[in-house]
């Protein structure tokens, strides 16, 4: 191939429709898309939803451990895969505002959010050309049901920035296999670069690393075989640097834990597998449900998506095979391979999904192991949107694919506004937590127990003016993701409980109050229960 061509994608003779030519009112509505999209998630801050837990605080604690100087850690607390990169971009947001919370530890991953709807839109148009098809994607990534904004906003390791570095990842691999002109080394130490971050966070995004890879080498084999290659490679080792020294470091295996976490080390049926991978995996993981559940009607997506996704390949082969490369112009080839590298992504992560036991096992949570699917939105529907502009007649092709679009859009909306009717009670038991912490202060709690979802939660929301230890529903010790923190309620006088009304904690705790009056003080509040020691 020769270097220094620029692409011309399909629809560049065209000027409503090609990259460079003044956006008209699809520009404005692409524009007005994306603020939405931004705002939207914006109001959902502003309510504290989608609702934070002790996992999301962990990765706070972390930041605030980095913004003090403290403590540099490589992996999420109490674990040793998940890099903490989410730690390390909050950590200059507590620095500038003199402390931790919650919007502060949230805002990079809005931030993140925002820079994937602008390359979704970018890979979309330069895939096909179409900047109304490219409307049509930001229209569906704006909109947001629970799963997909928990994935997008909460900073609980991984999620909010593998989208966003996937799509990153196509669109620099698609640049170079087209010969685009200008800062081609660059290029290459950003894909690299890229490529070793995304293995230190999360292997979840892998199968576009691979994809997108075997693209730039099956058209720039040559280029890969000098400086290229050298500084790719140099960049990957520098962007992984933080799992490979640690790992040389300790001899630990970060795959054995990222196996261990998928449920390679529990048991799960076939059945449940397919089940939770194949039928409630990808309307969950892509946005067609409602908080925590789907509707019988809302899993008509289960049914469409291995179609799409054979019709998808077929086309995108189709065309790579027919479309003439030539050293003038690799580009209609090049953009069909990319579309068939973001179909066979989106395939080998629903297998590695339904292959797991956490499909089986825990389906409903887990199907935020499919998050990167949504990488693939722009290939897997340009072939309906083609078969809907189709303009020779009203077929029965065209007729379906307008229903599969206009359906898509209509349940993707239903399920966002259905994750905007829980918002005001998230924004109400945020609120009952911010006056548990005050109400610790004020009684001059220092260190109490608790369980494993009010610890961290609790620790991080106080600035660490409150540590907390974790106890099970026994009262017995329970899993501390920091260690120092039972270190230093052990060593405490008397430490508190704290328990949410209602809750197996809470009965046994009032257990020992009935069996011993006198034993403690109750401190009741709304949603919560605090037992002091008697003095």
């Amino acid at each position: 191939m020769t270097v220094g061509v620029r692409q011309q994608p399909h629809g560049a003779g065209n000027p409503r429709l090609r990259p460079g030519a003044r956006p008209g009112l699809v520009g404005w509505l692409t524009g007005l898309a994306l603020l939405a999209g931004v705002g939207y998630r914006l109001w959902l801050l502003g309510h504290a939803a989608p609702p934070t837990n002790s996992d999301e605080a962990t990765m706070g604690l972390a930041a605030l451990h980095i913004a003090r100087g403290e403590n540099f850690p490589v992996w999420f607390y109490g674990q040793q895969y998940m890099g903490t990169l989410e730690a390390y971009l909050a950590a200059p947001v507590f620095a500038l505002a003199g402390g931790p919370s919650l919007l502060g530890l949230r805002l990079p991953t809005l931030v993140l959010y925002a820079v994937f709807l602008l390359l979704a839109w970018r890979l979309t148009v330069r895939l096909t050309g179409d900047r109304w098809f490219g409307l049509l994607v930001v229209a569906l990534l704006a909109l947001g049901s629970d799963r997909v904004v928990k994935n997008q906003l909460i900073a609980g390791g991984g999620y909010p920035e593998m989208n966003a570095a996937g799509v990153a990842l196509a669109l620099l691999a698609l640049d170079l296999a087209t010969g685009r002109p200008g800062r081609r080394l660059v290029r290459w130490a950003a894909w690299g670069l890229l490529s070793g971050l995304m293995l230190w966070v999360d292997p979840l995004v892998l199968p576009y690393i691979l994809a997108t890879g075997a693209v730039l080498i099956g058209f720039c084999r040559r280029e890969l075989r000098g400086a290229a290659g050298a500084l790719l490679g140099a960049a990957a080792a520098l962007g992984a640097a933080p799992l490979l020294v640690h790992s040389l470091l300790t001899g630990r295996n970060p795959l054995h834990a990222v196996l261990a976490a998928g449920g390679a080390n529990a048991t799960a049926g076939w059945a449940d597998r397919l089940h939770g991978g194949l039928l409630l995996g990808p309307p969950l993981g892509m946005g067609f449900c409602a908080p925590g559940q789907c509707a019988t009607w809302q899993l008509w997506w289960a049914l469409a998506l291995p179609v799409l996704l054979a019709v998808a390949a077929g086309t995108a082969w189709r065309t790579m095979r027919r479309s003439s490369t030539t050293p003038a112009d690799p580009s209609p080839r090049v953009t069909a391979a990319m579309r068939l590298a973001l179909v066979l992504a989106a395939v080998a992560t629903l297998v590695a999904y339904t292959a797991s036991s956490a499909a089986g096992l825990t389906p409903v949570e887990s199907s935020r192991y499919l998050s990167c699917l949504l990488i693939s939105l722009p290939a897997l529907l340009w072939p309906l949107w083609m078969a809907a502009r189709h303009r020779a007649g009203w077929t029965v092709v065209r007729l379906v694919a307008l229903v599969v679009l206009a359906a898509t859009l209509g349940t993707t909306a239903h399920a966002t506004w259905q994750a905007t009717q829980t918002a005001p009670a998230i924004r109400a038991a945020e609120a009952r937590h911010a006056e548990l912490v005050t109400t610790l202060r004020q009684l001059g709690v220092r260190h109490v127990r608790a369980g494993y979802w009010t610890c961290n939660r609790l620790t991080f929301a106080s600035g660490e003016d409150v540590v907390c230890a974790v106890v099970d529903d026994t009262l017995r010790p329970g899993f501390d993701r920091y260690p120092a923190y039972r270190r230093e309620v052990e060593r405490a006088a008397a430490p508190a409980w704290v328990a949410p009304a209602d809750s197996p904690l809470a009965t046994r705790l009032d257990e020992r109050l009935r069996a011993a009056p006198g034993s403690l003080d109750l401190v009741t509040l709304d949603g919560w229960r605090i037992y002091l020691p008697h003095a």
